[in-house]
């Protein structure tokens, strides 16, 4: 059986790191870079970072008392991390246009996010995959439950797309994306475990990867997400935030029920 992987996502907004909660609350929680450093010390698979700022030059990250140089946009972030991360990094968040994504992937960038332009633009999606590969363009999938339904929303869980998350799923496979990412946003920071149905559902309906998001509290949050659906990976943000809820503590707990985690 194929190895499956376990991804930590860093949010950010205005430069700083923050908790994420339900897409409306965030709690600031220090610099990237030292988050950043923290994850390659516990050889994370991969890494997804996301701007979750409104603006890409609203940027604040400068401060005088850190050893290393301030970021003043997102491209010097990228940079940065980059520097940094010895793995593939996928980074998203105001991408509005092809230059977006070209500058991302010229700075570090293994792959590119998107989310708003998938129905806004989606012919720089399109463009995007065939200019840098399938491989390189994520579609990224906010969405939350309306009356039983999941559905599809951007614009920072702002705008409702009426579309299901499996429906929009077929959609952006369509558009030649390599890989789906899915959060729910009801679940964002509660620590109550993943949406199975919805992650299984949106697995069923299209042949490439999905990576969920959303809801990981505890180790049995990824076990369970592990074993009830077909999931390629599964990634998760505020639980690693924690020592005692580390990347190399979820990893030693799935090997013990798994032999194909990586």
């Amino acid at each position: 059986m194929y190895k499956r992987r376990l991804i930590p996502v860093l949010f950010f907004k205005d430069g700083w790191m923050v908790r994420s909660q339900n897409f409306s609350r965030h709690q600031y929680i220090g610099d990237p870079i030292h988050h950043v450093k923290r994850l390659m010390q516990w050889n994370v698979d991969e890494l997804i970072v996301l701007d979750i700022g409104k603006d890409e030059f609203d940027f604040t990250h400068d401060r005088s008392d850190y050893k290393h140089k301030s970021a003043m946009s997102a491209i010097d972030f990228i940079r940065m991390i980059s520097f940094e991360c010895r793995i593939p990094l996928t980074f998203g968040g105001n991408i509005k246009t092809i230059n977006d994504i070209t500058s991302r992937i010229q700075n570090g960038a293994d792959k590119v996010s998107v989310n708003s332009i998938l129905s806004s633009k989606p012919s720089i999606v399109t463009e995007a995959t065939r200019r840098f590969g399938s491989q390189a363009i994520v579609a990224s999938i906010d969405y939350r439950i309306d009356n039983g339904v999941p559905l599809f929303y951007t614009s920072h869980s702002s705008t409702n797309q009426n579309v299901t998350v499996s429906e929009w799923a077929k959609y952006v496979e369509h558009l030649g994306v390599g890989e789906i990412f899915i959060n729910s946003i009801d679940n964002d920071g509660n620590a109550r475990g993943y949406d199975l149905k919805t992650i299984n559902d949106t697995v069923k309906s299209v042949k490439i990867p999905v990576i969920a998001c959303g809801g990981a509290g505890i180790p049995r949050h990824f076990y369970d997400c592990y074993s009830n659906t077909d999931v390629s990976a599964v990634a998760a943000g505020n639980i690693f935030h924690f020592t005692e809820n580390s990347y190399p503590a979820a990893k030693k707990y799935l090997r013990k029920k798994f032999n194909y985690i990586r």
